[in-house]
């Protein structure tokens, strides 16, 4: 155990972990230059067309330093503050870090947030200054900003550059001198902590696991603490760019098990997995639970495909544990799910790999945060979805998530960023700065703001600058309504959504003008009309296809005209009653683009 290390790479997205972890795996032979690539842990074709982690990866590198062998469990990480629970589960496998820090752009925000995980964790954090071959690297100024944030000394900070290869073997000689080596009794009961499982429609589920304590043999009777299931580890092994079978895998490293499971509710990341034979009697502590911070609801386009949807999400749920579903139905859309997410970011990925990897086409509904209502009757209700919002008449008053926003940026964006926050009901904290070229900026907001447009517009505001990360600080009153939209009168509850009052009038006039756009002309006349319980706040109409009646009458008096007309009206009445309006999918989705 003594020559194992177990540590992952955390830094802001875009900094170069991928790139360090090809550079590291390459340096030691880990992978032959024949399967080398770009991004060689990210196995999914999302990840390579974004150019962003998704999911984190583990893989064992064995790296010969003064005539002994050390094995070094690497767990590559996501940077975007949406995969943030990917990051935390692989710290606690973890005993030491890389904080990246890229030379030309200094620390950011996620930066910080990653290190506060990693401390909280009492990992050893080895700093890193990646991309210092670059022509805008800023060397001194970016070891004074870490020195004065985790208080290291100035030699114990690596310089590389995953690119070209400098400083790889001072990072492998770090990781070997200062990561400390796993603490455990290989004689003690099995104890491991499951970090991420993955479905394979050969195996069945596929459990990575770091073992705390005792070892684990093929063969073996194992169970799960939680559920208590038992079953028979028919292969364990250690992953290396593939899985590599083992007859044993000992305390303290990192491996997988195969057992066959082909339900996906029997996993659950975070688990203890232990020894029939010799259980432990305690479960590893330190692991966090998922808390979803948007919500919205998926539909397949199709109803039949219900079922087959249940278990698409069942299976990608095994692979990213950060989703969670509940059932839900809707009168528009059918049979579906309300499902939680982590970000925006988050709930697009999702859409995406249920589209690519299970081939199903869906209609996701505008997302929403959680709310909690107090009604007349002194019941708490946590409102997920505009349907459940108790009547007006009932509700005492409604409380809305607050987060707090940490942004830094350059000096000269300050107002832009003061202007954008403060318009989405935001207020500051705090401002300092952090060096004289970069500004720390701390706000107070709704979370429901941020949720739709937030991230673009500081991009925009700040020519891509600025870097956002935030944490939820509790919930506050506040006057939340909910404003539905209907079609000809009825309600399209697809379209709902929770809204503040003072924006409401603003949005729902928005979106009856691009609704009017979206949806296609009928033979009668369509009104669409965005309204606050009985009250209408806005309005659009969608004028009818008309035939010209009048052709055929050529001359003659003008009642001979009026009565083909009136008789025209009678008709488009009549098809009015008995019409329904089509809403197309992009009408779903253009919600999220109001602005465009």
């Amino acid at each position: 155990m003594k020559n194992i290390r177990n540590f992952c790479i955390i830094a802001h997205i875009d900094h170069g972990k991928s790139t360090l972890a090809d550079r590291l795996l390459q340096s030691t032979h880990t992978i032959s230059d024949r399967d080398m690539q770009a991004q060689v842990l990210d196995d999914m074709d999302l990840e390579r067309e974004k150019g962003i982690t998704i999911k984190s990866h583990a893989i064992q590198i064995n790296y010969p330093y003064k005539g002994q062998e050390y094995i070094l469990n690497l767990i590559d990480t996501p940077g975007h503050v949406d995969f943030s629970y990917e990051v935390s589960r692989a710290l606690a496998a973890c005993e030491g870090a890389l904080l990246l820090v890229d030379a030309t752009q200094g620390i950011q925000a996620q930066t910080i947030s990653n290190l506060y995980l990693a401390i909280e964790n009492d990992l050893e954090i080895i700093p890193v200054i990646n991309k210092v071959d670059m022509d805008g690297a800023m060397i001194p100024e970016v070891k004074d900003q870490i020195i004065e944030l985790i208080g290291c000394k100035d030699e114990d900070i690596v310089l590389a550059s995953g690119k070209t290869g400098i400083g790889i073997e001072d990072v492998l000689r770090a990781i070997v001198e200062r990561i400390p080596a796993p603490q455990g009794d290989p004689n003690a009961p099995l104890q491991a902590l499951i970090f991420d499982s993955v479905f394979n429609s050969f195996r069945g589920i596929i459990v990575y696991y770091r073992i705390f304590n005792g070892s684990l043999k093929r063969g073996e009777k194992v169970k799960f603490f939680s559920t208590d299931q038992e079953y028979n580890a028919d292969e364990v092994g250690i992953l290396k760019l593939g899985m590599e079978k083992k007859d044993e895998v000992k305390c303290g490293d990192v491996g997988y098990i195969i057992t066959g499971i082909k339900n996906a509710k029997e996993v659950k990341v975070g688990d203890t997995l232990t020894a029939v034979a010799n259980p432990t009697d305690k479960r590893i502590d330190g692991f966090e639970e998922v808390k979803p911070m948007v919500f919205a609801g998926i539909f397949p386009v199709d109803t039949d495909k219900f079922e087959e949807l249940r278990d698409c999400m069942e299976k990608l749920q095994l692979n990213d544990a950060s989703l969670t579903f509940e059932l839900e139905t809707s009168q528009a859309l059918g049979f579906g799910f309300r499902c939680g997410f982590l970000g925006l970011l988050h709930m697009e990925i999702i859409q995406e790999r249920l589209e690519r990897e299970f081939k199903q086409t869906v209609i996701t509904t505008v997302p929403n945060v959680s709310f909690i209502a107090h009604t007349t009757k002194k019941e708490v209700i946590h409102v997920h979805n505009p349907g459940t919002l108790p009547d007006p008449s009932r509700t005492e008053r409604i409380e809305e998530p607050y987060i707090k926003a940490q942004i830094i940026t350059k000096p000269d964006y300050i107002g832009n960023i003061m202007t954008l926050c403060i318009s989405k009901r935001g207020i500051l904290i705090h401002q300092g700065y952090l060096s004289p070229t970069r500004v720390e900026l701390t706000f107070e907001m709704p979370l429901t703001e941020i949720v739709f447009d937030f991230y673009d517009k500081l991009k925009s505001q700040t020519r891509g600058y600025a870097s956002f990360d935030y944490h939820p600080i509790g919930f506050r009153d506040a006057d939340i309504v909910r404003m539905d939209i209907l079609l000809n009168g009825e309600k399209v509850d697809a379209l709902s959504a929770l809204i503040h009052r003072s924006r409401s009038q603003d949005f729902g006039r928005r979106l009856c003008e691009k609704l009017k756009v979206l949806l296609d002309r009928q033979q009668f006349q369509v009104a669409i009309q965005a309204a606050i319980g009985a009250k209408v706040i806005a309005r659009e109409n969608i004028s009818a296809i008309r035939k010209d009646v009048t052709a055929k009458c050529y001359g003659g008096d003008i009642s001979r005209k009026r009565k083909l007309l009136e008789k025209q009206k009678e008709g488009k009445k009549r098809m009015r009653q008995i019409g329904n309006v089509e809403v197309p999918q992009e009408a779903f989705l253009a919600v999220l683009k109001l602005d465009d």
